[in-house]
């Protein structure tokens, strides 16, 4: 039965070396939100929200549906709350949509512990996925203006420490200074030579392209054998996506601020992605399963969005590890000591792979004192540049 339901909240503030810029955004810190499940059998259940949602609102969501928690069992799936849909529209729907994806994921958790089975074993008792491919996002360091070169040796840096599939994105604000796509695509060009066929590479767009730019990115990156475009386009439209996607050889993928299957749908049968990105930190292992299997009968594939820390990493493979049409999952490279340092023991991927079929749960255990080592800090995870 479960007895209590709670926040962990953890900031840590980037070195200057350490803050990473895409667009005309300034990254100054990390945050993490971890929610815990307790119950009277002395198992304990952790979970991480995206703290996107801002971790303060996602811990009052966690109080507010504490209530409704607190007394049932793990194997009550009426009580567990689902999103809402609403996280694209408002803060508030992003924080309460995170907050229960938080939950979702430490219930998970908490039922593999209590099972002695990994997660992916309680998701699918066939799930033979082990360990999980994971492939390295960064590239975020990079400024147009100074020196764009300097992504070559990011990418290399992940290639040489075994990742096998790496993705990175358009830098600084193209409007800065002029930048075109066929000015990327030279970029793209340097870095795959230097890459040298070691690792495959794919382009994070951030929803920054006109229809027009997409396609003759999407274009080129085709021609030069990228695996895949990540939401090229703003997020919210559905007819550009897909006419993009049926015009392109190309793989679109897109969907990672989705918190329902009910907004994946039309976009999975307009034929807009080839890849689905849920995340579990944003809509919970339940719901990225539920997204999973439409996908497969699509004939889809399903790459988890995956840009915080290393708990909602570990969620996301899980999920990877039960799903047939799932090959990889994505690692934040950026967040700085607190990626893995929440968790006990670091980090647990080893040339670019992870485990998750040898422990109960989802594999990963919360350092004690998080909110002692890291204290919160308030404030917006990132600052507007202006030049």
């Amino acid at each position: 039965m479960i007895t209590d339901v709670r926040t962990l909240c953890g900031t840590r503030l980037h070195s200057r070396e350490d803050q990473w810029v895409t667009d005309r955004y300034r990254s100054v810190k990390a945050d993490v939100a971890v929610v815990v499940v307790e119950t009277d059998d002395g198992v304990t259940g952790v979970g991480e929200a995206c703290s996107y949602g801002n971790p303060r609102q996602i811990a009052d969501w966690v109080r507010w549906y504490r209530d409704s928690l607190v007394g049932a069992e793990l194997d009550d799936f009426s009580v567990v709350p689902r999103p809402t849909g609403t996280a694209l529209e408002h803060a508030v729907g992003s924080a309460h949509d995170f907050a229960v994806a938080g939950i979702d994921c430490a219930l998970w958790d908490a039922r593999g512990r209590a099972a002695g089975k990994p997660v992916a074993r309680l998701l699918n008792p066939d799930a033979a996925t082990d360990p999980v491919d994971v492939y390295a996002s960064g590239g975020v360091r990079y400024d147009w203006h100074d020196d764009p070169r300097t992504l070559i040796a990011d990418v290399l840096g992940y290639v040489d420490a075994g990742y096998r599939t790496v993705k990175f994105r358009l830098g600084t604000a193209w409007h800065w200074d002029r930048i075109t796509p066929a000015r990327f695509l030279a970029l793209y060009d340097e870095v795959r030579d230097a890459v040298d066929g070691r690792a495959a590479l794919a382009v994070d767009a951030n929803s920054r392209l006109s229809r027009a730019e997409a396609r003759v990115l999407a274009e080129g990156l085709s021609e030069r054998g990228a695996l895949w475009l990540e939401e090229p386009i703003a997020k919210d439209d559905l007819a550009g996506y897909a006419e993009l996607n049926q015009a392109v050889p190309l793989r679109i993928s897109g969907g990672e601020s989705f918190t329902t299957i009910e907004q994946f749908r039309p976009w999975i049968e307009n034929g807009c992605f080839d890849i689905v990105q849920p995340d579990a930190g944003v809509c919970g292992i339940t719901e990225v399963m539920r997204v999973g299997r439409i996908a497969a009968a699509a004939g889809l594939s399903l790459i988890p969005h995956s840009w915080h820390n290393g708990l909602m990493l570990m969620a996301n493979a899980h999920a990877v590890a039960a799903l047939p049409n799932a090959p990889m999952v994505e690692e934040c490279m950026v967040q700085g000591p607190l990626r893995w340092g929440v968790v006990q023991g670091g980090s647990p991927v080893k040339d670019g792979r992870v485990s998750v079929l040898g422990s109960p749960g989802l594999g990963a255990d919360v350092i004690d004192g998080l909110e002692e080592q890291y204290p919160y800090v308030e404030g917006h995870y990132s600052v507007e540049v202006y030049r």
